[in-house]
């Protein structure tokens, strides 16, 4: 059995495809130890839907529990910069290249602008005498006494974790691999650039294993303990079936083993995220990217924007054919240098708090209520109104059918946290009610995930009205027809289960294994090379692919998995020759034209007949898992939606009032339409229809949502 996990700042939520279904629960998060809703939730699913036993292409099948997780550790842990006392060792003279960086102001006109301190301290940052010259060479060895001088002080600065980190050692490891060796005594976690980030850009190399080395104790340690609060559990498996008076009827497994989602997009195995946490900084919304990538397959849709509307943030992703992946993304700040989906976050979810800031002006979050104590409508102790508290407010949020009506909201504290911060820190804003605050807190979100949107759309040259929205996330479905309609989206598309949407896509997951490595190889114009050079050159690619596919196939058997079937993905990163930027293109014999195209594509322009460069090799090995198809109903178009409808209540849309009707979700058969003003309810989320939006069922029982042309 398979059972997918994406731990949120609010919800933890587990999904799992059985009997031809997918069937989900969600529970809110546990923050102080986020195992205990995982291992809680993974059991109870379990013990629900009995099914099939198959895990992600491993050897052993049988009767195991594989659980797929998407965790925010090393996301949070970045964030509030609560990781391990890190040494830095690197070449002698580059001990403060962490502190300079690229001299690259954050705030361009901000002349008082206050960098973060670096997360390695000046102290704790040691030199060795060493240096690798740009070809490999070795210039200059480090001496036996300097490293016995150096073990001594790593030792006496009491750290918890090394990162080292030495120039020029993508070419040759060699001074890496010797000093690693005999500081491995120490019995501290070292994180190694040559292995984490092969690749040349000392900075960014540096920074991102100094971040690896940063969240290694604190990722090992939670991995560990989930491992064996898990393997507990699935001893005892101590949540009782539905229905059953004792766990006799439950069923059984011989282990659990757990997998971790990497910012990537596909999976790897939880010894490996303990070694290389910097790869699952994004693993949350990739799960979500993923799965709005499978939908789009499913649909026959080319073009669409991911949306995901959690507790706590929002992330979007723009989908042009498929998901992208960057090597050029930052979390806190920090340059971070491996492949992670092209996702951007920003802090606006359902528990996003409400203030006013210095100029008196409404502002909703990044701060959030989380999960403890929540929105102050979860009636857990929250006083500050949040984006939940205002749809609530507003009617959006119906209080009797929250989680299936498993959990009640508390409409009379939501009201009293609006009216108190109404009559507190909102006062001089220019609100005269609470409903207009709540209003206007909606709004102010909508207004950041909008600016979000745009950002990864009309910034890049995108025209947003190509792209369907695809929407998920507990809170999305509240929010998205308000969005498609402020940049012209043509349709919304609701997909099934939203509130658990990552989660599925992190069951869908494929296992990956990224590999790469700097050459720096010049390539001659097509005019001045002759034939016989370009061969020559195809056959050194080939060869360094090959090593590259046997080192991370070799790896990938060593943890278990069959890659006989493995797919392999070839990219090469080019420019032309003298530039400080690259564009990847996959490795074939025309890589010359393919170059030219995506830049003219990129950038308006191309220069056929300059001399290129190669600058890094990409490969990527993928191992399909099981993945479920979505059962096709037959849609009768005149179908009526009446026999969904729970109820009619008001609802507010603007400064209007409007009587909506309340659908239950479960009983919209495919075919149904339906106008707004409308709101549908369901277990994991709640949907939104404006007064000027059309609601349809498809097929695969999707909500599609329309804007009216008048």
């Amino acid at each position: 059995m398979r059972i997918g996990v994406d731990t949120g700042g609010t919800f933890t939520d587990c999904v799992v495809f059985a009997d031809g279904q997918v069937k989900i629960l969600k529970l809110l998060s546990t923050p102080e130890d986020a195992s205990t809703a995982i291992v809680h939730g993974v059991l109870k699913l379990a013990a629900a839907a009995p099914a099939s036993r198959r895990g992600p292409a491993s050897k052993t099948q049988s009767s195991i529990l594989d659980v797929i997780h998407g965790t925010t550790v090393g996301t949070n842990s970045l964030l509030e910069r609560r990781g391990a006392r890190v040494a830095l060792i690197t070449t002698a003279g580059f001990e403060d290249l962490l502190e300079i960086g690229r001299q690259a102001r954050p705030s361009l006109y901000d002349l008082n602008v206050q960098r973060e301190p670096p997360m390695v301290p000046a102290k704790l940052r040691f030199g060795v005498r060493e240096r690798i010259a740009a070809d490999g060479k070795v210039v200059t060895q480090p001496s036996e006494s300097e490293i016995r001088v150096l073990k001594r002080r790593v030792r006496q600065a009491r750290v918890d974790s090394l990162a080292l980190c030495f120039l020029f050692s993508f070419a040759n490891p060699r001074h890496e691999q010797m000093v690693a060796a005999r500081l491995k005594s120490l019995g501290l976690p070292i994180s190694i650039s040559h292995q984490i980030l092969p690749e040349f850009r000392e900075f960014e190399r540096l920074s991102t294993v100094v971040i690896n080395a940063f969240l290694a104790p604190r990722m090992g340690s939670y991995l560990h303990n989930l491992e064996s609060r898990l393997a507990t559990g699935v001893r005892t498996f101590a949540v009782a079936a539905p229905g059953s008076k004792s766990s006799n009827s439950l069923p059984t497994f011989q282990r659990a083993r757990i997998y971790v989602m990497q910012s990537s997009g596909g999976i790897s195995t939880a010894a490996r995220a303990a070694q290389e946490p910097v790869r699952t900084i994004l693993s949350g919304p990739a799960g979500g990217v993923v799965a709005s990538s499978w939908l789009m397959g499913q649909l026959g849709i080319t073009r669409a924007i991911s949306f995901d509307m959690g507790g706590t943030s929002t992330d979007v992703c723009l989908l042009d054919g498929g998901p992208r992946t960057t090597n050029e993304t930052s979390i806190a700040g920090l340059p971070v240098a491996v492949p992670v989906l092209d996702v951007h976050s920003v802090g606006a979810g359902g528990g996003s708090l409400a203030r006013i800031d210095s100029g008196g002006a409404l502002r909703v979050g990044p701060e959030s209520a989380g999960a403890n104590p929540g929105p102050a409508c979860y009636g857990r102790g929250g006083a500050r109104p949040t984006v939940t508290d205002a749809n609530l407010i507003l009617g959006r949020l119906d209080p009797e059918h929250f989680l299936g009506g498993e959990f009640q909201l508390d409409e009379p504290a939501a009201q009293s946290s609006i009216e108190k911060f109404l009559a507190g820190p909102a006062r001089s804003a220019g609100f005269t009610s609470t409903r207009a605050l709540a209003a206007g807190i909606v709004a102010v979100s909508n207004a950041t995930m909008e600016k979000a949107l745009r950002v990864i759309s009309v910034e890049r040259g995108y025209d947003p009205r190509d792209f369907a929205l695809i929407c998920d996330g507990g809170a999305g479905g509240l929010h998205a027809a308000d969005l498609a309609s402020a940049l012209d989206l043509p349709s919304v598309i609701v997909p099934q289960n939203p509130g658990a949407f990552s989660a599925f896509g992190i069951l869908l997951s494929d296992v990956v294994r990224d590999a790469t490595q700097s050459v720096l190889l010049p390539v001659p114009a097509v005019s001045a090379s002759p034939k016989s050079h370009i061969k020559e050159l195809i056959a050194n690619l080939e060869r360094r692919f090959t090593e590259l596919d046997r080192v991370a196939r070799t790896e990938l058997e060593r943890e278990g998995f069959i890659v006989g079937h493995a797919r392999r993905e070839r990219r090469l990163d080019l420019r032309y020759l003298g530039q400080s930027f690259e564009l990847s293109v996959p490795f074939t014999r025309n890589f010359r034209e393919d170059f030219h195209r995506e830049h003219e594509k990129s950038y308006g322009y191309a220069h056929p007949g300059r001399n290129l460069e190669i600058v890094n090799l990409r490969l990527r090995v993928v191992i399909s898992t099981p993945k479920p198809r979505l059962r096709a109903r037959k849609v009768a178009p005149s179908r009526d939606a009446g026999i969904a409808l729970v109820k009619t209540k008001p609802v507010w849309f603007g400064s209007k009032v409007c009587r909506a009707k309340i659908y239950a979700r479960e009983r919209l058969a495919a075919g149904a339409r339906l106008r707004g003003p409308a709101v549908i309810v369901e277990y994991s989320s709640t949907t939104v229809v404006p007064p000027d939006y059309t609601c349809g069922v498809d097929q695969h029982l999707n909500l599609v949502l329309k804007r009216q042309v008048s």
